[in-house]
């Protein structure tokens, strides 16, 4: 069955877009792919460079297990096919911070196969998207151009790091649906402690591939798998947002459009984003796997796994993000969307479980959903920098749920920690902020308002909804501190509301 089309207008007729996404995704791992230099980020220029990756004359490569078990780790995260046998080749081009004048990549046969995970959309529909491979590769170093007005410079600390490509299938049909999936492959990898995600520092970074195509040639791609019902397409370049993903597809499938119903073609080339214009443009003529002259390299033998070692690294899985979801669907009683937010990134998850052990959990979720991401969000702070604890959240929740304190104070005591921190029974106990359930104490108060004010009385009577007022009167009478459930069944009783 067709999947529903996503069409953009153009002056000639509609289009449909087209997108696949080739993620670069820095394995987690101490040292380098072929090296034992170290990957760490933040070194000075050329500090963490071995003569592997200097490519000195003499120096072999030899294979870091650790990052072939990540790499694994990996495939098994997208469910995909774990290939027991695979091996490394050389992709030839020269670069100037390339030493060797090739890449050490996989081209044929990659160590995962093909895979899929689920997508969620922002208005809650969910997509599958694709795996065709991951393979391991090592990075290139970088170059460096603004030291000098007349000269280049090279820094090879990222010589040789490795790297997870992950390809997808050409199955995204938005921007929209390109920006979830490159987050949820964040979400997963970041899960699995495979890659830390770290985009502002080069760790994950994908290459937009983008091509627009006539309403209805998506479908014939499908049935028959011709690629040139899909157009051609273009490739941008180490694009490292999430959001720049969205705008290089906007932006892409916009001008390919007005080119081609221009007269024009489109050429396959490699493109860049232009972070302050929010537009691509052209880098080099995009080359086919041909032009790389790809061969095995003679200084690997194959890579071979076998079954403990796969069945191993997958009792070490963790729960993932889809699995985490259900869970807090089924064993908290949240919302899907409440779920989505929370099980989407680990720190959070694992947050909101340390508040909502043995609590409510969808007071514990609005909490944390509504008040405190509200504050970090103003702050520009992650979890993990959050100035409550989950000791302080929980124990405020405990004082709700056993009404010492109204959801209203609550929130006073939320703002005392926040700026003064302690904890929330402290405060309460010092600040005589205990909520008021005496009912004795509650219907002298409601009396004194009724008394105070007749007409109001009179109005109740016709229109009972305005009892509102009465409740908002006897909880300033009391400071805030009145039950809120019992002031509203004194009043009710009072004033004869039945509604």
């Amino acid at each position: 069955m067709s999947e529903p089309v996503k069409l953009l207008s153009g002056e000639t007729g509609d289009w449909e877009v087209v997108i696949g996404l080739e993620v670069h995704a820095q394995v987690s791992s101490v040292a380098k792919l072929f090296s034992g230099a170290s990957a760490a980020y933040g070194a000075g220029p050329n500090e963490n460079v071995s003569l592997v990756d200097a490519a000195m004359p003499g120096m072999l490569p030899v294979i870091n297990r650790y990052c072939v078990e990540q790499a694994v780790r990996t495939g098994l995260g997208l469910n995909a096919k774990i290939n027991k046998w695979s091996r490394f080749d050389r992709k030839n081009y020269f670069y100037p911070d390339l030493p060797q004048g090739y890449q050490i990549s996989q081209f044929k046969d990659p160590i995962v196969g093909e895979g899929e995970i689920e997508v969620e959309l922002d208005d809650g529909e969910v997509i599958k998207v694709g795996i065709e491979r991951l393979h391991l590769e090592q990075d290139a170093g970088k170059s460096i151009h603004d030291l000098s007005d007349s000269d280049s410079h090279v820094d090879l600390n990222r010589s040789g790091v490795a790297l997870m490509e992950i390809v997808s299938k050409p199955q995204m049909r938005s921007a929209e649906e390109g920006a979830a999936y490159f987050s949820k492959l964040r979400t997963i990898v970041r899960y699995l402690g495979t890659c830390d995600g770290n985009m502002d520092q080069g760790s994950m970074r994908a290459d937009v591939n983008v091509s627009v195509c006539r309403a209805g040639n998506y479908d014939k791609f499908r049935e028959s798998g011709d690629f040139s019902f899909l157009g051609t397409r273009t490739e941008t370049k180490n694009v490292n947002s999430i959001r720049y993903v969205r705008q290089v597809i906007d932006y892409e499938a916009r001008r390919q459009i007005q080119v081609i119903e221009g007269g024009g073609k489109i050429d396959q080339e490699t493109r860049l984003f232009d972070v302050k214009t929010g537009e691509t443009r052209m880098m080099r003529s995009k080359e086919d796997a041909h032009d790389y002259r790809y061969f095995p390299d003679p200084d690997l033998l194959p890579l071979i796994l076998d079954d403990a070692m796969i069945d191993d690294i997958k009792a070490s899985l963790p729960e993932l993000p889809d699995e985490k979801k259900r869970r807090f669907i089924s064993d908290y009683g949240l919302s899907i969307y409440d779920a989505t937010v929370l099980a989407m990134d680990r720190e959070k998850a694992e947050f909101f479980e340390a508040v909502a052990e043995g609590r409510d959990g969808k007071l514990a979720s609005n909490w944390l959903t509504t008040e405190l991401f509200g504050v970090l969000n103003k702050q520009g702070l992650e979890i993990s920098e959050s100035p409550i604890t989950t000791a302080q959240l929980g124990g405020l929740i405990d004082l709700i749920s056993d009404k010492t304190i109204s959801g209203k104070i609550a929130k006073q005591v939320f703002e005392i920690m926040l700026e003064e921190g302690g904890m929330p029974g402290d405060i309460v106990e010092q600040r005589g902020l205990k909520q008021v359930t005496d009912t004795g104490a509650i219907e002298a108060a409601v009396d004194a308002v009724i008394a105070a004010n007749p007409d109001q009385v009179a109005k109740v009577k016709d229109k009972p909804k305005t009892m509102g007022w009465f409740v908002g009167q006897v909880m300033k009478e009391t400071g805030g501190k009145a039950n809120p459930q019992a002031v509203n069944e004194i009043l009710r009783a009072k004033l004869g509301v039945t509604e």
